[in-house]
């Protein structure tokens, strides 16, 4: 499975991730939120950054099926969904991930049928080749 990599401005998060908190970066100054994570904010140009912690919740913003899949290690799971939520404590930030029946559940765990535009999820974490790799959860509607 392909694992992210991480630079020095977005090392915060994986190690949040690994805590099980999502977390984005944050402006110390203006308090703008903004990912990804960059050194410098976009609307003050202020050098200094927080990490504030998100509820883990949002909705569906956008969605595919990869078909076929583009990479061999993923061929062997297909049907799979990636997804991008948009947060519900910051609808301008949309994190890019998978929706899974469970925390380790397999990509392809949840039926097609079941993912919708604006569906709300709830973050969850699993580990992936020793990194804890945020997920999301289908809430019950």
């Amino acid at each position: 499975m392909l694992q992210p990599v991480t630079d020095d401005d977005g090392a915060p998060f994986w190690e949040y991730a690994a805590r099980h908190e999502l977390r984005v970066q944050s402006c110390a100054e203006c308090h703008t939120l903004r990912f990804p994570p960059r050194p410098c904010c976009p609307r003050c140009q202020s050098f200094a950054c927080e990490w504030e912690r998100m509820s883990g919740r949002g909705r569906i913003w956008s969605y595919v099926f990869p078909h076929p899949p583009l990479l061999p290690d993923y061929a062997a799971q297909a049907p799979y969904n990636a997804v991008v939520v948009e947060l519900a404590d910051a609808p301008h930030i949309r994190l890019v991930g998978n929706v899974v029946a469970g925390p380790d559940a397999p990509l392809n765990s949840v039926d097609p049928e079941r993912l919708r535009i604006g569906a709300r999820v709830q973050v969850t974490f699993t580990e992936s080749g020793g990194t804890t790799l945020p997920r999301w959860l289908l809430e019950r509607s």
